[in-house]
């Protein structure tokens, strides 16, 4: 039988296929061609003035004007009785309208704006509070291109070029491209503008909040409006808020909190208002789990809201970091994850009521590497058969069966096998397949997780040193559980016991999950530190809710 992918099975890392790398260039154009063909001719009345006029092209969308295209000068004198002078240009795709202007004073002034392709001026005097727009070049080049896009304002962002790395430029209002400017200055044009700073640090990322906030390699920022509800080109306003620094990996935002990764040292930080210090405030979430963080970097992160609210993040360790993250509740808790291979990329996508986390992982399979696609899913189970506790697996789902193929991408691994249920003897893949014990209709293999948990050292309010420094002896562990099985304790790693399970399941079916207190009795050891070993490295699930110990403590 050859294992099939199932659309949406529960799983833990599910393989869904090779990754192929592909290159994606992004150009700056203008949202719409400024028209061509622009002319302008008289009807001889005279010879006094010369004219010159300018034609653009309005977008469908009714915001995005082209640039100007000016047209031949000409002679007349349109103050004469009957003098007038017709503008004639050629169609533009894409076009709703047309805006004409006359040249005075050495500017552009509108005077018109028409669906046809012809406009005739009649002695209509230009409104110079109304001008052709300009359109910025900044962002197009070799040495020009943005290394952070954000949208703020009904506004697309960009920062952090070679060229000019403290710039920012804005587009109008409700626009993806459009860069124009004109002078003299209006509220809704394009905004550019430097955040001058001591350090002069790239900006590597612009961030939405209730306000713009710009994190450089040196320093953290944010923008806001002077005497104005709104940013404008004239009410820009930048303030220093830490000097702490970002790396180049994208943040997240966490509610009203971002989380980002500091530019120095590997950890990674968290950035909220604080109304104390009015302003935004700093600090290191990831100060208690050094060891985790010590000599390596983060090189990507993701968060995923549903079902739990998890921020991701793969480091050079080659490990994926886990960081169970409710910043109004004050919960951050840390977990990481290992597996045969090296973590390389981590993303969340919404499918549903849930988020999934889609993993890039990279393996050595059959001598050759690997780089393999896979995808996390939620680890609530409800029937035994369903548990999918094994990474880079696939399923199988049909009549029963003892030899399943289809396991090429694990040529030569150890694999767990999950058989209706039951733990079947880990196998190695020969030939894309393996031969189970007995037939089974549904079966999920592939590599082999363990789970583990160790608590800390136990500190109880029995003295000034909270119980430190005496000797204490773990003699029972009660742990309340969830939907679990396969459960062993210990007082350390190599002396576990599993927690007795089987009750009245008939013989020859695996036992039923456990939810509720389970109770175990510890090795007999005494030591320092009074801690408690938990590990599943069943392809099983195990939820433990609460933990309490029945310790004997020393003089």
């Amino acid at each position: 039988m050859t294992l099939v992918h199932p659309n949406y099975a529960p799983m833990e890392l599910r393989r869904l296929g090779e990754l192929n790398w592909q290159l994606v260039t992004i150009n700056f154009t203008a949202p719409i061609a400024s028209p061509t063909g622009v002319a302008a001719s008289s009807n001889g009345k005279g010879t006094e003035y010369t004219y010159q006029y300018s034609v653009t092209a309005i977008h469908s969308n009714g915001i995005s004007e082209s640039a100007m295209t000016v047209s031949n000068a000409v002679s007349n004198n349109i103050y004469a009785d009957g003098a007038m002078n017709t503008i004639t240009w050629n169609a533009v795709s894409g076009a709703s309208r047309y805006r004409v202007y006359l040249k005075s004073a050495g500017m552009f002034g509108f005077i018109g704006e028409t669906t046809d392709l012809s406009f005739i001026d009649d002695n209509i005097n230009p409104d110079m509070g109304k001008v052709p727009p300009v359109y910025d070049t900044s962002l197009s080049g070799t040495g020009n291109y943005p290394a952070s896009v954000t949208y703020y304002e009904q506004r697309r962002c960009f920062a952090g070029t070679v060229n000019k790395p403290t710039n920012i430029w804005m587009t109008r209002p409700g626009t993806e491209s459009d860069m124009s400017y004109s002078v003299p200055t209006f509220e809704d044009d394009r905004i550019s503008f430097r955040a001058a700073a001591r350090d002069g640090s790239m900006i590597r990322h612009l961030v939405p909040l209730q306000q713009l906030l710009l994190l450089t390699s040196s320093a953290e920022w944010r923008v806001t409006s002077v005497n104005s509800d709104a940013l404008t080109p004239e009410t820009i306003n930048v303030k220093p808020q830490s000097y702490i620094g970002s790396n180049n990996v994208q943040p997240v935002i966490v509610n009203s909190t971002i989380v980002y990764g500091a530019e120095r040292g590997g950890y990674v930080r968290e950035l909220g208002y604080n109304w104390q210090a009015s302003g935004f405030v700093t600090g290191d979430i990831s100060i208690m789990t050094k060891h985790l963080f010590d000599g390596f970097e983060i090189t990507d992160m993701a968060l995923s809201k549903a079902p739990n609210q998890v921020v991701w993040f793969v480091s050079t360790s080659g490990n994926l970091l886990g960081l169970t993250y409710v910043p109004e509740h004050q919960i951050g808790a840390w977990h990481h994850h290992a597996t045969d291979g090296v973590f390389e990329s981590v993303t969340a996508v919404g499918e549903g009521d849930e988020d999934h986390v889609y993993i890039v992982v990279k393996r050595e399979i059959n001598g050759e590497m690997k780089r393999y696609i896979e995808r996390m899913d939620n680890t609530l189970i409800l029937d035994l058969q369903d548990a999918f506790f094994v990474d880079s697996g696939l399923s199988y789902d049909g009549v029963p069966a003892t030899q399943i193929s289809g396991l090429d991408h694990l040529e030569g691994k150890t694999v767990s096998i999950l058989a209706d249920g039951a733990v079947m003897p880990q196998q190695v893949v020969t030939d894309g397949a393996v031969t189970l014990e007995q037939p089974a209709s549904k079966v999920h293999i592939g590599l082999p997780i363990t789970g583990e948990a160790h608590t800390l050292p136990v500190a109880m309010q029995i003295d000034s040193a909270l119980g430190q420094g005496r000797m204490k002896n773990v003699n029972k562990a009660k742990l309340r559980v969830y939907q679990s099985s396969g459960i062993f304790v210990g007082p350390d790693r190599d002396r576990l016991r599993e927690v007795k399970q089987r009750t009245t399941e008939p013989y020859g079916v695996p036992p039923v999950l456990k939810t509720g207190e389970v109770e175990v009795t510890l090795p007999s050891g005494w030591g320092d530190g009074g801690q408690v070993f938990i590990r599943q490295t069943d392809p099983l699930p195990l939820t433990v809710l609460a933990m309490v110990l029945e310790i004997a403590m020393g003089g």
